[in-house]
């Protein structure tokens, strides 16, 4: 491709005035899988040894007559129009997923394959999961011919060559992902899955960062190494971000930006699609008991589960219950059966006993935090159990009986902040969500984690007296001996004006046959306060997300799509002389 810079420039100022509104490629979702499949059979792998190759075999076809006249004006080295130009955006993204789609997935199974969850008194850069993962991504960008930088293993800089000019644009990714409790990942026919082995099965490529956010880094590495080979030169700079910490502490990229230029472009290639343009406040609300000794003679609840991260839902929270006998179990598998059929019967719960010590599971469904309407909580549903049949399993009163009776008082089912009264919405970004999702227990005191999600129409600092207010006056009356912390972030809502980002709504929606509107995020990624930041993929809004989930995949097809898209999309906006 290598006349793509002077015919992409000489069209440029008049394709640039065309980005305000939607821009008809004449190559919809139908067209260009029908495209692919065509060519995506060894007798046409020949003709993917080039760009130009690949474009002469789609002339040739016969099928695509509207294509011909842009295909013809490239091949002729003679000047396109900006229709026309934005064809040829879309063929480069057709033919890096021919040529490249399942390399892709390979690399994607390397990347799988690293367990880049936080360790416990470890940070992040500092872990040799990490560092390996830097190494990997070393290997991967060198081979194709890209810049990389380790910013001391914090932060990985991939950055196609310098045309030393034109805007810096970012791409954000993040390479570590949240923790696993490997005994959950079994499929519904009890297929075992490893979360550290990416397993395809049935179109779906199960494993830990598939979807979050691994495959983001995949497909841009692919999509520099097509604009690389072709030997494109961009009017603005593009680079990739990868980010340690977006799942833990979050100082990666502002310990990037205090030692590198802040970009001028932003987007998160960890969201939705088409155009996420409002990302809600993150926020942990974590309350602490101290240990205590139970009190009374009756059964003792001495330990509980639940998620492993403060933005994780679960699929399952455990307590164990000592001085219990097979008639305590026949009360509680009572109890427990009408608990189930009175809440809603999409969960399970099953007790054990063994000796006197009796566990009970409570089985929900898995959720990222910032959707927990599409799980079902096993945590806040155990915490209710607990509080709600304390008196009747005659329970002795302890740390996590104060813990359930905090939980079932404040919160109880109620994901949206009405049982403790503060509750609001906003008309785009939707409502406030606080999701009970961690706990943790040692010998001194058991932790408990509210996850907030704050649309805008409501002061932070307001939104965190109101809070207050009501735990205060809750635990005046309770007696119960709690303390708590409450860090909230402010709302990001972008408006939604520029070329580059009626672009950017342009190239998902005609490709996913999507409806031409931006959209807002419960998830909160790194862009939320950077300058001109949006979410652009890799999830769609009309299928369930599965980051953060026990069996996390990513669809074959959808990973596909994504390689084509954001190879589109970085030729796009790095030609754009006016953003």
């Amino acid at each position: 491709m290598k006349y793509i810079n002077t015919l992409l420039i000489s069209g440029l100022l008049c394709l640039s005035a065309a980005y305000s509104q939607a821009t008809t490629v004449n190559i919809n979702t139908k067209t260009a899988n029908d495209i692919v499949a065509r060519y995506a059979t060894s007798e046409h792998q020949a003709a993917l040894a080039s760009f130009s190759q690949f474009l002469q075999l789609v002339h040739d076809g016969g099928k695509y007559k509207h294509l011909k006249p842009a295909i013809k004006h490239y091949l002729n080295s003679t000047p396109l129009k900006p229709t026309q130009q934005q064809q040829l955006f879309r063929l480069l993204g057709i033919y890096a997923q021919l040529k490249y789609g399942h390399e892709a997935i390979t690399s994607l199974r390397e990347l799988v394959a690293i367990p880049t969850f936080k360790t416990e008194g470890i940070p992040s850069h500092q872990s040799p999961a990490m560092k390996e993962l830097g190494t990997k991504l070393e290997s991967i960008a060198t081979s194709f011919g890209l810049q990389f930088n380790n910013v001391d293993d914090r932060a990985f800089e991939i950055t196609l060559p310098d045309n030393n000019g034109g805007k810096n644009i970012a791409l954000h990714a993040h390479a570590d992902v949240v923790p696993v409790n490997p005994a959950d990942w079994v499929l519904e026919d009890g297929t075992q899955l490893d979360p550290f082995k990416l397993t395809e099965i049935n179109g779906r490529l199960y494993g830990r960062g598939a979807e979050d956010d691994k495959n983001g880094i995949v497909a841009t590495l692919y999509a520099m190494r097509v604009i690389k080979e072709e030997s494109i030169t961009l009017a603005n700079t593009m680079r990739l971000l990868v980010d340690t910490t977006e799942e833990s502490d979050g100082t990666a990229i502002p310990y990037y930006l205090q030692r590198y230029p802040t970009p001028e472009y932003n987007l998160a290639l960890d969201g939705g699609y088409p155009v996420v343009i409002a990302e809600k406040g993150y926020g942990t609300l974590m309350a602490s008991f101290p240990v205590r000794k139970a009190r009374g003679q009756g059964v003792v609840v001495n330990s509980i589960t639940g998620g492993l991260a403060t933005n994780q839902i679960p699929a399952k929270s455990v307590v164990m219950l000592t001085n219990a006998n097979s008639q305590f179990k026949a009360k509680v598998d009572a109890l427990a059966k009408k608990f189930v059929a009175d809440n809603g019967s999409n969960f399970a719960m099953a007790s054990s006993l063994q000796g006197e010590q009796l566990q009970l599971v409570l089985t929900g469904v898995s959720a990222h935090s910032s959707d927990p309407a599409s799980g079902v909580n096993p945590v806040s549903r155990m915490l209710l159990f607990i509080h709600n049949h304390k008196q009747a399993l005659g329970l002795a009163e302890n740390h996590i009986t104060d813990a359930a009776q905090y939980a079932a008082e404040n919160f109880g089912l109620d994901f949206y902040g009405k049982r403790l009264g503060v509750d609001f919405a906003d008309d785009f970004m939707g409502p406030l969500t606080m999701a009970l999702t961690f706990i943790s227990l040692d010998d001194k005191q058991l932790q408990l984690a509210v996850n907030l999600r704050a649309p805008k129409g409501k002061p932070t600092e307001q939104l965190k007296q109101e809070v207050k207010t009501k735990l205060d006056a809750w635990l005046a009356n309770s007696g119960i001996n709690m303390s708590y912390s409450h860090s909230q972030r402010k709302p990001m809502y972008r408006s939604p004006e520029g070329k580059w980002v009626n672009a950017l709504l342009d190239i998902a929606t005609e490709n996913l046959g999507l409806e031409r509107k931006f959209g807002t995020s419960g998830g909160a990624t790194s862009i939320h306060d950077l300058p001109n930041g949006v979410q652009f993929g890799l999830a769609r809004d009309d299928e369930k997300y599965t980051g953060h989930n026990a069996n996390e995949f990513k669809r074959v097809e959808q990973f596909m799509l994504d390689l084509r898209i954001v190879t589109e999309m970085m030729v796009r906006l790095g030609s754009m002389e006016q953003l």
